[in-house]
């Protein structure tokens, strides 16, 4: 199952001629999903490899205008175009109100639109994983989200089931769900006689605008990927702290408290170029990128390898040419200059 982030807008509260607004997309096998709406991100949907989808879902982590004001232009275009699908707004409490506000702006849809207010510590249960809710500090009522995959069955011991006499087929497979079977003579195999320890999920953690809080540190313990803002550095410390943002240096310091295997920073200030950022971060956490538009993370499973950045990887290759592998970037390469 493949698991991947793609980063369609890293700037901060305005967009540059580089960086558009906050809006990431998280791709697990089939299912796309959202994570807030600054301006302009259908048309970033467009210039991507990704194509204006037919989302089934947005989250929204806050509802200040740089993460929210692409939605209402996305849902007068899914209706312009007779979408019928319908789509699922999540977001912290106020979601309501705040359409209340902006169907003036978008009108009547030809789908239905249902809006879930959110509180800290709710749960999504999905196939194979959840997203769960914890609480920020912006000043503002806010959510982070963690995408949590539930651990995968061992690997499956084919000579250990072929000594046991289990036939090729589907009491294999029941094996391998868990299940008990049984063979002839009422001999019983158990799962825990062909397969390995349990493998873990993986574990994909967005912060939202936040100031450093412990809240985060817990919700992204061991965490694959952190994708934290870092609106500022070290020398706007106390702009931070009032405008409830964090520095470079704060975000690193909560991926190394976490344990994740990769911070991500995203909410890139005008103030700054990437590499400032990136310098100041990786002298306490070394495992630190700072996506652009358009980058994706690949998370791979852990026997797999470690997560790495894809620069440019949502891009259509020029030319339309196929084949082209994106340039990868790790957590141990330097950035060069915007």
């Amino acid at each position: 199952m493949d698991l991947d982030v793609v980063f369609l807008g890293t700037a901060g509260s305005m967009p540059t001629a580089r960086r558009s607004p906050t809006a990431l997309v998280v791709r697990r096998g089939g299912e796309r999903l959202l994570f807030d709406c600054g301006e302009g991100s259908q048309r970033q949907f467009l210039r991507s490899k990704l194509g204006l989808v037919d989302l089934g879902e947005v989250f929204l982590t806050h509802y200040h205008a740089d993460h929210y004001l692409g939605l209402p232009g996305m849902l007068k275009t899914f209706s312009l175009r007779g979408r019928e699908l319908p789509l699922t707004v999540f977001g912290p409490p106020g979601l309501k109100d705040l359409f209340s506000a902006l169907r003036r702006i978008f009108g009547r849809l030809t789908f239905a639109l249902d809006l879930v207010e959110l509180q800290p510590g709710d749960a999504l249960e999905r196939d194979g994983y959840r997203l769960e809710t914890f609480p920020v500090e912006h000043g503002v009522s806010s959510l982070g989200y963690a995408l949590v995959e539930l651990p995968r069955p061992g690997r499956f011991d084919v000579q250990g089931a072929n000594e046991l006499g289990v036939p090729p087929g589907p009491e294999r497979g029941a094996l391998q769900r868990g299940e008990a079977i049984s063979l002839g003579g009422g001999r019983v195999v158990r799962p825990e006689q062909v397969l390995g320890s349990a493998r873990p999920g993986r574990k994909l953690v967005i912060s939202g605008d936040s100031a450093p809080c412990r809240a985060v540190v817990e919700a992204a313990g061991d965490a694959d990927l952190l994708v934290h803002e870092a609106t500022f550095c070290e020398e706007e410390r106390e702009r931070a702290e009032e405008t409830h943002h964090s520095t470079a240096a704060q975000a690193a310091q909560i991926a190394l408290a976490a344990r994740v295997k990769m911070l991500a920073l995203t909410h890139v200030s005008t103030r700054y170029f990437g590499p400032e950022v990136l310098r100041e971060a990786r002298e306490l956490f070394a495992k630190t990128v700072v996506p652009r538009d358009f980058d994706i993370i690949d998370l791979p499973f852990q026997e797999r390898g470690e997560p790495r950045l894809l620069k440019g990887g949502a891009l259509p290759v020029e030319g339309g040419e196929t084949g082209a592998e994106p340039a990868v970037r790790t957590a141990g390469v330097e950035e060069k200059s915007e």
